[in-house]
């Protein structure tokens, strides 16, 4: 939006919008890139082709070049390691399972 690509870009979020909600928008995508989804082993330059029609996303990357990416992709480590916080992101589940902390609790 801020560079004038609106028009001409799209946007495909593991779930983080951060207002960029505007045009064509592809979310919530899941896995998430934190956990090793596809999203997680896009590169800058890669093509990425929405049909919305066939609710289809597709990277224009040989199922070779993804394994090699696999292998090479480490998980971030976390940003929080103390605290609240910390806590949350150690507990939460994916945005896809509700992004909630308590998937594990019997009643």
């Amino acid at each position: 939006m801020g560079k004038g690509l609106r028009k001409t870009v799209d946007l495909i979020t593991d779930g983080l919008f951060s207002g960029g909600s505007h045009g064509f928008v592809v979310g919530h995508v899941t896995p998430e890139a934190y956990a090793g989804g596809p999203s997680a082993l896009v590169h800058e330059g890669d093509m990425i082709t929405i049909d919305a029609t066939k609710r289809a996303i597709t990277l224009g990357v040989t199922a070779a070049e993804m394994e090699k990416r696999r292998a090479q992709w480490k998980k971030p480590a976390p940003r929080y390691t103390r605290g609240l916080l910390a806590k949350y992101a150690f507990t939460v589940s994916s945005g896809s399972l509700g992004a909630v902390t308590d998937l594990d609790l019997t009643l």
